[in-house]
């Protein structure tokens, strides 16, 4: 038996989404009932309760599993969370644990400067001093962050954000559930890292008109200040922390600039790599305002 947790976030929903689309049964660990709605009407899903934080809140869900994917949330008790669950699913006789992580495409950043990558640094480095095998996923930015974007894109008709002219390479989340998907249904993956980027390295004003074109409105780039860009977001809700921890992260991406394309596993997994422009229009009246849109835990 193969087990998602986080299955119900962005990334573990995909990968949810991918086992059904395939035909095979999976496993899918939330907190609680109603956070499982969407997944217990999925064929081929079971849907198990648990907090990863709790072992004694997991034995079923790791009864009987030879391999994880292992997603929580990215939030301060990430660190503990995680190597936590890893110490429950060795004892519970798991196989193998595939960590999502991450790996930012711009090129010179570093992980360590930053508490949510640095806990990922952390995490990977307790998941192979277990002696659990291992593989680690690297993704960098997700598509779908822009969603927090569309209030100013339907607002005001602009993509603000402190970036200047720094490029990106954002990947879909549905190509990283292929490789997901890929790694827990076949062998050979042990000791691997597979990091991916999007297929371009796009400025903020290529992304602003591949928007624009997918929902036929000028949408333009403005460029605001890191403290402009944390003031709105506090304005929107975002606990401070958060606030605070986006604001560094954009600042470090604007001050090194330049991001490389990575898509050396997409080839690996004979994967497509999904376009800007092409994730744009698939979801086209999220970015018109008109469908609802999940926005990134805090």
């Amino acid at each position: 038996m193969i087990l998602i947790t986080g299955a119900n976030g962005r990334p573990g929903s995909a990968t949810v989404r991918e086992f059904v689309r395939h035909g095979t049964p999976v496993r899918a660990l939330v907190r609680s009932p109603e956070k499982g709605d969407d997944l217990r009407a999925l064929p081929g899903v079971e849907v198990v309760y648990g907090d990863m934080l709790w072992p004694e809140t997991l034995e079923h869900a790791l009864a009987g599993v030879d391999r994880v994917l292992m997603i929580s949330g990215a939030g301060p008790e990430m660190l503990e969370t995680q190597c936590t669950f890893i110490d429950a699913a060795i004892k519970a006789g798991v196989g193998h644990i595939v960590k999502f992580s991450g790996k930012d495409s711009v090129d010179g950043f570093d992980n360590e400067k930053f508490r949510s990558s640095r806990s990922h640094e952390q995490i990977l480095r307790y998941l192979v001093a277990s002696g659990m095998p291992w593989t680690v996923l690297r993704p960098s930015q997700f598509m779908h962050v822009y969603f927090e974007e569309v209030p100013d894109i339907v607002a005001h008709g602009e993509l603000r954000l402190p970036l200047g002219d720094t490029t990106l390479a954002p990947v879909d989340i549905d190509d990283i559930a292929k490789v997901a998907y890929a790694v827990l249904t076949t062998p050979g993956h042990e000791g691997e890292t597979y990091t991916m980027t999007g297929p371009e390295a796009l400025t903020m004003t290529d992304a602003a008109r591949h928007i624009s074109d997918a929902i036929g409105r000028s949408v333009s780039y403005r460029d605001v200040t890191s403290e402009e860009k944390q003031q709105a977001w506090l304005a929107a809700g975002y606990p401070r922390p958060r606030a605070s921890a986006f604001a560094q992260l954009f600042q470090e991406r604007s001050r090194l600039g330049r991001s490389t394309v990575d898509l050396s596993t997409h080839e690996r997994f004979g994967i497509e790599p999904t376009t800007f422009a092409e994730f744009a229009r698939r979801y086209a009246d999220v970015f018109r305002g008109v469908s609802p849109y999940t926005v990134t835990p805090a």
